[in-house]
């Protein structure tokens, strides 16, 4: 099998637990990186750090998890951060400084970033990322690109970001099940190949090639914190369909191999998952919250 490696290009910040007094290391790229390597998978993350006492802290954790951080952007300025409170074992956002100085400067990529880049099996990616601009460029280095949609898409984000995307997820639990498969079609209809629609404690489907698949939650034994369930399902997911490969491609084999293979990556999702529920923050490493408590 070819060498896996994710790259998640995008947000990072630290989730102030003001019910604990604790932040964790966070952002939905830097916890693809931490999930991908709980998987035994290479990652390295591509972002924009400030200069205060967050980015400080999330640098130091990702040099602890042996990701590459070394062509990430550095600006003066506040590092993103979200405040959060637990309501029962779910974690709840109170509001956030929208990524902080990332909102404020372009990833304005180079020629070295894109050589960089190329050298991947895989970019991650997200719609808190202020990346939708590079996305056409993104596509040129011939690097599939996943995509976490959230539940905030529209219509007019769909077309916009879809025809670069290979494969998504869409947070559905909000949505009746009618709405789920018109929704996953939707993104499907724009190019994306593997559309996941996940619907927490319900399971989740993939749409690949106009057909459905389904697969049952795991029930997660001990659950402290939700935070980062959704991340910790796509990333293992992810994983799962590259390495469940010979060439390290996210689409290989014939409808019923990938139908094989798109179920083992769900159920490793869901497994994975489950046990990310145990953990406190993202994927722990809490420390006294630093900065401010406001916003």
């Amino acid at each position: 099998m070819k060498e896996v490696r994710i790259l998640a290009i995008g947000d990072n910040v630290c989730d102030k637990y003001l019910s604990r007094g604790k932040m964790y290391p966070g952002g939905q790229c830097v916890n693809t990186c931490a999930y991908a390597r709980m998987n035994q998978t290479e990652a390295a993350y591509l972002g924009k750090f400030g200069s205060d006492e967050v980015a400080a802290y999330n640098q130091e954790i990702l040099a602890r998890l042996g990701i590459d951080s070394s062509r990430c952007r550095h600006f003066r300025g506040e590092n993103g951060f979200a405040l959060v409170t637990l309501r029962g074992n779910d974690r709840v956002f109170l509001g956030s400084n929208k990524g902080g100085v990332a909102k404020e400067h372009p990833f304005a990529f180079t020629q070295e970033d894109l050589d960089y880049i190329r050298g991947f099996s895989l970019i991650y990616t997200n719609l808190n990322s202020y990346i939708e601009e590079d996305l056409p460029l993104l596509k040129e280095t011939g690097v599939p690109i996943a995509y976490d949609f959230s539940l905030r898409w529209t219509d007019e984000y769909l077309a916009k970001v879809a025809p670069y995307v290979t494969v998504a997820i869409l947070s559905c639990a909000h949505l009746t099940p009618e709405e789920r498969e018109r929704e996953m079609k939707k993104a499907r209809s724009h190019g994306i190949a593997i559309v996941l629609g996940t619907i927490g404690e319900d399971g989740s489907w993939v749409l690949y090639r106009d057909k459905f698949y389904y697969a049952p939650a795991v029930q997660a034994e001990n659950v402290i914190d939700t935070m980062g369930a959704g991340d910790s399902y796509f990333a293992a997911f992810l994983c799962s369909l590259l390495e469940d490969s010979a060439t390290g491609a996210l689409i290989e084999g014939d409808e019923a191999e990938m139908a094989a293979r798109l179920r083992r990556a769900m159920d490793r999702g869901a497994a994975f998952a489950a046990q990310v529920c145990a953990m406190e923050g993202a994927f722990g490493y809490g420390t006294p919250i630093l900065g401010r408590t406001e916003i």
